[in-house]
């Protein structure tokens, strides 16, 4: 699994409750691409298929807000738990 989900692969240096979610949500999402593609792109059989792989994306104004808007949230929500 550390070939797919990048944060994997280095030390970690989030809380034990924190990477123990991470390591459960590339876990649940590891099973659902297994269940869901015909041909996961990482174990090979894509030369056989010629399935079109998406490698990277562009990003676009809408999508940068989304995050931005996400990033301000999650940091108002922590800084006012941190204040109880």
């Amino acid at each position: 699994m550390k070939m797919r989900w990048g944060i994997l692969r280095s030390p970690s240096w989030y809380s034990i409750n924190t990477a123990n979610k991470i390591i459960m949500a590339c876990c649940l999402i590891h099973n659902y691409i297994r269940k869901e593609m015909l041909v996961d792109p990482l174990e090979g059989g894509l030369d056989e298929m010629h399935i079109e792989v998406v490698d990277s994306l562009d990003t676009t104004p809408e999508w940068t807000t989304l995050l931005d808007n996400m990033t301000v949230n999650m940091f108002n929500e922590w800084r006012n738990n941190a204040a109880v």
